[in-house]
């Protein structure tokens, strides 16, 4: 029995599990804070309703960006605090994230050149830069990026920014948190949390699990388009009034794939006629992923958040006003939309709400720290300020850690030589790569590719005691073997294909329909076996 079923087996008769801060809410901000507090020495447990990263936190444009359009919006600070963050994130995890360059190919009609080349001046030199390349025009007839766009774009400008893989960014979170002692318990809802002068008496329910009991000295409510209905339903306070004095938007961003468009490695930034933006980017090898949107979500159900047919026209139409060969929507093979708690602060464009975050401090009683807004750039930033605030609020402050430290995987400089650990974090991934095939010469070249990008060092927890491909048990699915499916439900709480095929990993775009199905199957055996074995 794992930790999480072993927690989830005792129920409301025995006493109160105890910890210092319930974190509601598994996405990037509740697991990032939840790995913070932990690292602090502070006793921590983390409910998520659905999976890890099930829901926002999978749904990004999966950039790790400062914001360039955020400055015309005057957000300065936000670009700012998101810039300087790029290079921390580029740091602690290069096997998730990456640099990468943009194209902006000039349309007159839209921007003036001068007005780019400032916006580009100030994004390098709002925050310091150490790995990424400043930003400079390019002739778009002699650049490759120039050749799969429309030949009336001559001129273009370049500049640097990062990606991620935005769901197993916060599995890492959760990984981390974990090894510093937080227990992380998903499928789990916190119903209720009664408060009093001294804490929170919070009942956890997990779907087949009795109800469970636990005591809190602190919560943070990082349920992201949940947090306003947290504290108008589940949360209350001694004195009975509602603690909800703020309201989100929802804003749906969504995002086509469609086969590549272009074979070099940069993304493009394009304008459209509206003043909004999207992106074009380069995408698990053989996709170019193109978005996001700005819909305001009916209603207020996060779930309801999904792709509409107008905005898969407007995403097709505004990508063909750049491409010469056109996109149309019968090219797309696959969508996702994001539902984003933006805080509502009365603008009448989604697009101009801030993507900067509130930490609003609830001090009436036991302490309560709700998460407003945010951005993936700025999580640890926001995790640092949210851990620093919970310990003021419980008077017992404790340092900051997390700048500079690894996330888990993370730390690739520990297979290689001593001369090549202060090499960019691209290029120690690819001596990481090197060294693993060095140190397996058995392993298949593509697999060990994608699995050092999945997991980077705790590839050895993947490859255990194995010394040969067969030793990786049956391929359920192409490519997709019985050990790492193992690894993925006992270490990653991986329970569904859905969860290994578009959180964990992208498998889902390169595989068939079977074989995904295949999949699903050998986890729902999986996942049978083990709660037959909890029940024993």
């Amino acid at each position: 029995m794992n930790e999480s079923e072993s927690i989830r087996a005792a129920n409301l008769d025995h006493q109160p599990a105890q910890c210092d801060i319930l974190v509601v809410g598994g996405g990037i901000n509740g697991c990032g804070i939840a790995r913070d507090l932990a690292g602090r020495g502070f006793k921590v447990m983390l409910c998520e309703q659905d999976d890890l990263a099930a829901h926002t936190s999978s749904a990004s444009t999966k950039l790790i960006h400062g914001g360039l359009r955020y400055l015309e919006y005057y957000e300065f600070s936000l670009v700012r605090k998101a810039l300087a963050e790029r290079e921390v994130l580029l740091k602690s995890a290069p096997h998730i994230m990456w640099p990468l360059r943009f194209v902006m190919p000039h349309d007159p009609a839209m921007r003036p050149a001068w007005m780019i080349r400032a916006g580009l001046f100030l994004y390098d030199h709002l925050a310091k830069r150490e790995v990424l390349p400043g930003s400079r025009s390019v002739d778009l007839r002699r650049h490759p990026a120039g050749a799969p766009l429309k030949a009336r774009y001559k001129r273009g400008f370049v500049y640097s920014d990062g990606w991620v893989d935005d769901a197993r960014l916060v599995v890492l979170n959760a990984l981390d948190a974990r090894a510093k002692g937080a227990q992380i318990l998903t499928g789990t809802r916190c119903v209720a949390a009664q408060r009093d002068a001294e804490g929170w008496t919070c009942t956890l329910e997990a779907a087949g699990h009795p109800p469970r009991a636990v005591r809190a000295r602190a919560i943070v409510n990082a349920a992201g388009p949940w947090a306003e209905a947290f504290l108008r339903g589940a949360a209350t306070p001694a004195g009975g009034e509602s603690l909800a004095k703020r309201s989100l938007r929802l804003v749906q961003g969504s995002h086509i794939v469609v086969p590549r468009m272009f074979e070099h490695d940069h993304a493009y930034i394009f304008q459209n006629p509206d003043q909004r933006i999207i992106f074009a980017i380069p995408y698990q090898q053989d996709f170019t992923l193109i978005g996001t949107t700005d819909l305001e979500l009916e209603g207020h159900d996060p779930r309801a958040g999904r792709i509409t047919p107008g905005e898969i026209d407007y995403l097709c139409e505004q990508a063909s006003r750049y491409f010469e060969r056109a996109i149309t929507p019968a090219d797309v093979v696959w969508t996702y939309s994001g539902v984003r708690p933006l805080l509502d602060d009365a603008s009448g464009d989604p697009s101009a709400v801030t993507r900067d975050y509130l930490l609003e401090r609830h001090t009436e009683a036991a302490p309560l720290l709700s998460v407003w807004g945010g951005k993936i750039t700025t999580f640890r930033k926001l995790a640092e300020d949210a851990a620093d605030a919970v310990g003021e609020m419980l008077n017992d402050r404790r340092p900051s850690w997390t700048e500079g430290a690894a996330l888990a995987g993370g730390d690739l400089a520990s297979w290689l030589p001593a001369e090549e650990r202060r090499l960019p974090p691209d290029a120690q991934f690819e001596r990481f790569v090197q060294e693993i095939l060095r140190r397996h010469p058995w392993l298949d070249a593509a697999l060990a590719r994608r699995w050092a990008r999945a997991y980077g060092t705790r590839i050895a927890l993947v490859l255990g005691d194995a010394a040969s491909m067969a030793d990786l048990g049956t391929a359920v699915a192409p490519g997709v073997f019985e050990r790492e499916l193992r690894y993925l439900a006992d270490e990653e709480w991986a329970r569904t294909g859905q969860d290994v095929l578009w959180r964990r990993s992208k498998l889902g775009l390169h595989l068939s329909a079977s074989a995904r199905e295949d999949v699903e199957a050998w986890m729902r055996q999986h996942t049978d076996e083990l709660a037959r074995a909890g029940a024993h």
